[in-house]
């Protein structure tokens, strides 16, 4: 899906073709969801989405929701509310055109990347905006993005930035302060004084 014939060509004459082509043979690009996936969408709560307007013109727009909010609805289909925001409708309209979209997850604490290459659609059927709104979480929902795999990959964490999103830092600091209260506490009384 996204070695087309002038890419190859490129990896042959920059030195990669062979060990991409080894990768094809031994069936290319995963596209059936399986447990690695599911288990890194469980800690998303970013993603970009790709799409292009019916003559070609590329846009890209920021999704976001709590840790999770990307659903896998069966083995080959992805899901999530898309809650209201500028009311743009750019990824929303280019999908009526164009219905090709890709995914790009970025979880930098683990280093890794997720590319998802498939199909979507918007809908504003209330049950399945109902199935994927994410349970407390305090955004309207506008509609649904369904996304068909085509293909998806996990690959290399060379050049990505180690980062921690901020809740996960202030837990972590939360678990330290608190061991540092107990031996503060435990220190106190081995001496026989108050902490």
């Amino acid at each position: 899906i996204a070695f087309t014939p002038t890419v190859k060509a490129i990896q042959t004459k920059r030195g990669s073709r062979s060990a991409y082509a080894r990768m094809e043979a031994q069936g290319g690009f995963r596209t059936i969801i399986d447990e690695r996936l599911i288990t890194m969408l469980a800690e998303v709560n970013s993603a970009y989405l790709g799409t292009a307007s019916a003559d070609g013109q590329p846009y890209i727009q920021h999704r976001g929701g709590p840790r999770g909010f990307i659903r896998v609805l069966d083995e080959r289909t992805l899901g999530f509310a898309d809650f209201a925001g500028n009311r743009q409708y750019v990824s929303t309209g280019n999908l009526a055109d164009n219905p090709k979209a890709f995914l790009f997850l970025m979880d930098y604490a683990r280093r890794a990347r997720i590319k998802i290459w498939g199909t979507a659609r918007f809908t504003d059927d209330p049950a399945v905006i109902a199935q994927l709104m994410p349970e407390g979480y305090r955004a309207q929902a506008e509609a649904a993005l369904l996304f068909d795999i085509a293909a998806w990959d996990i690959n290399c964490p060379q050049h990505i930035p180690l980062k921690f999103d901020a809740d996960q830092v202030a837990a972590t600091l939360a678990e330290r302060d608190a061991e540092i209260a107990r031996l503060k506490t435990e220190n106190a009384r081995l001496k026989g004084t108050k902490a």
